[in-house]
Order: structure tokens, then C-alpha cells, then sequence
């Protein structure tokens, strides 16, 4: 891709090259140093990023190769975190390109259309952007089950099997062609905390003491986000670390968007009991609220249940204190035992 290329557009996904979970801190610094290179950076919870790089290019003088290069030993060497990184002329085959790069290598996709249906051809359907299961096996009902195929099919056919607004949408996506820009100003989407134990841990009493304090952290860190005005997340995501170097994840949507730690920390404790640990030997435990946004926009639904009521009342008085005399002056007796 020269230097010259209309758009060139670079996705990142992260991954910390001592094999544990990806912290907020180090996911922050490498967005920062995106933001060093252009100001078009956005963000992809949890370990992900986006950037338009075109005149970073042009000030730079290299290539996306180059760059690509540059970025990921400084993000190396300054945060310890390794990147997976594709390149392309639109989000939509960066993110493509990202997912076929070797661990901490670079895939370049030229910005021409041979090299762009190339890389295509041969993919499922499921791999374009908006194409869900019902769209997909629709397709493959009538023998459209790769992305080559999708391209070559006559438009009017798409549109009859899909409608005229998504078979168009299809069409566009299976020749190459992504309108998506690069949105800045979306870092804020996600927020994270961890605890590592100072030895692999095997108590769950212990683990969860730890969930305990991760919930009241993120909590307190989401009622006091954007100058005050407060946030709400709509899922949240448990990591485990263990002491042999795997991971395990799960995701939940809450119920409805919330900042109360009570909710934070029954929505933890469930997805900590779904992945049936037992006698894991855990090494660290990170939470991270995600899908943010603030709390003036959210619906909650009424409740009439005092305790929870006063669960509420008394967690406002507790970030006014705390905002005052700092995190620690207050603390759930669990955790100050």
C-alpha cells in the first residue's frame, strides 16, 4: 500500500506478550500512542483499536507496513503489549485483515479492487459485517454460501432474497466496499479493574472477596465518570487468569443499565459460578464494564423494594465521602477483614 492510497486504515487487536489479560492501563497507553501518530483513533473494547492513518503516511513518509511496524514495538516496549495488526482501505477489511494476521505479525491488503475480491473470494458469508444467521443461511439456501459468490450474483437477485436496503448492503460489503468512517472520540466505551493474588489462589471465598472489591471499584468509577454526570454499563465481562497461563472469559448483558454495585457484584458471582472453576488455581481476576453509556440517557425500572432503595441511598452518601477523604476512608466489612 503506498503512501499515496486514498484511505488506508489500521485495526489493532491486543494482546499482553506475557500471556495474561489485557489491563486498562496498558490499553489506554496504546491508544494514547495512536493518538501520537492521528488524531482519527477509535477504540474497540476490549482489546481493540482502529485508526485512520492516511496522513500519517503522508507526514511520515513510509509505508502501512512500516508504520504498522513501528507501532507495534513501541507498544512493546512501552506497555508490554504485543499487536496483532491488519491494514486495509476501510475498517470493515482492516478488521478482516487483522483476523487472518499471524499472532504480533502485519497483513496488508492493497487498496486495489483485484487485491480486495482476492481476499474475499474464498471466506464464508458470515465473515461480512452485518450478515447474521438468518441472513446467512438464506443465502446458502440458494448456493450463495462465499463471499465470491455473493459478489458475482446479479444485484436484483440480492435484492429480491434480502430486500433492497441489506441485499444492496451485501453486495458493497462482498465487493469490498465498507462507507464505515473511523469514529474518534470513542474510547470511553469500557472500563476495567483487576486483582492478582499474591499467590495462585485456590480459595473461592477469596475469589470472590476479590469480585467483591472489583464491583465496588468499577462501580464507584462509574458513578463519578464525565465530570460527575456518572455512567452505566450495559454488560459486563469476567476474566479469569490461571496459574497455567489460560484464560477463560464470559460475557453478560444486564438486565438494564446500571452503576449500582449490588447489581455489578450479582452479575460477577453469576458469571464467576458459570465457568465452574472448583479447585482452579487462579492467578488474577479482572472485570471490565462495557457498552457505556450515561447514566441520563439510561431507564431504570422502578423498584419497591426498600432495601435496595436504601442500598442506593446509602452508596450515594459513600461516593460523597469518598470523593472527600479518599477511596479508602469507607470499605465493605467483607473486604476490610
Amino acid at each position: 500500500m503506498s503512501t499515496t492510497d486514498r484511505r488506508a486504515v489500521m485495526c489493532l487487536r491486543l494482546h499482553p506478550a506475557d500471556g495474561g489479560s489485557l489491563g486498562a492501563e496498558a490499553y489506554a497507553g496504546v491508544l494514547a500512542l495512536l493518538d501520537g501518530l492521528t488524531p482519527a483513533v477509535q477504540a474497540l473494547p476490549p482489546d481493540g483499536a482502529l485508526a485512520d492513518v492516511r496522513a500519517a503516511l503522508r507526514y511520515f513518509g513510509c509505508d502501512a507496513g512500516r508504520l504498522a511496524a513501528v507501532v507495534r514495538v513501541r507498544s512493546l516496549a512501552l506497555y508490554g503489549v504485543d499487536c496483532t495488526v491488519g491494514v486495509a482501505g476501510n475498517p470493515m477489511l482492516a478488521r478482516a485483515a487483522a483476523r487472518e494476521a499471524r499472532p504480533a505479525g502485519t497483513l496488508v491488503i492493497p487498496d486495489e479492487p483485484a487485491a480486495v475480491v482476492g481476499f474475499l473470494a474464498d471466506k464464508p458469508v458470515t465473515a461480512l459485517d452485518g450478515i447474521g444467521p438468518k441472513a446467512a443461511r438464506t443465502l446458502c439456501s440458494y448456493g450463495l454460501d462465499s463471499v465470491g459468490r455473493v459478489a458475482a450474483a446479479p444485484p436484483a437477485a440480492l435484492r429480491r432474497i434480502l430486500g433492497a436496503r441489506l441485499g444492496r448492503e451485501v453486495q458493497e460489503r462482498a465487493l469490498g466496499i465498507d462507507r464505515t468512517p473511523v469514529r474518534p472520540g470513542q474510547a470511553a466505551r469500557a472500563i476495567a479493574a483487576e486483582r492478582v493474588f499474591d499467590r495462585d489462589e485456590l480459595d473461592p471465598v477469596r475469589h470472590r472477596r476479590a469480585l467483591l472489591s472489583l464491583t465496588e471499584e468499577l462501580g464507584a468509577k462509574l458513578r463519578t465518570q464525565e465530570q460527575g454526570g456518572g455512567q452505566v454499563c450495559r454488560a459486563l465481562s469476567l476474566t479469569v487468569r490461571c496459574a497455567d497461563r489460560t484464560t477463560l472469559t464470559r460475557t453478560r448483558t444486564l438486565a438494564e443499565p446500571t452503576a449500582h454495585s449490588d447489581a455489578l457484584t450479582a452479575t460477577a458471582y453469576a458469571l464467576y459460578a458459570a465457568l465452574g472453576l472448583q479447585r482452579a488455581r487462579v492467578r488474577a481476576l479482572s472485570l471490565r464494564a462495557e457498552d457505556l453509556i450515561p447514566a441520563e440517557r439510561a431507564a431504570r425500572q422502578l423498584s419497591f423494594d426498600p432495601q435496595d432503595d436504601k442500598a442506593r441511598r446509602l452508596e450515594a452518601v459513600t461516593d460523597r465521602v469518598r470523593a472527600r477523604f479518599g477511596p479508602h476512608v469507607i470499605a465493605r466489612g467483607t473486604l476490610a477483614a
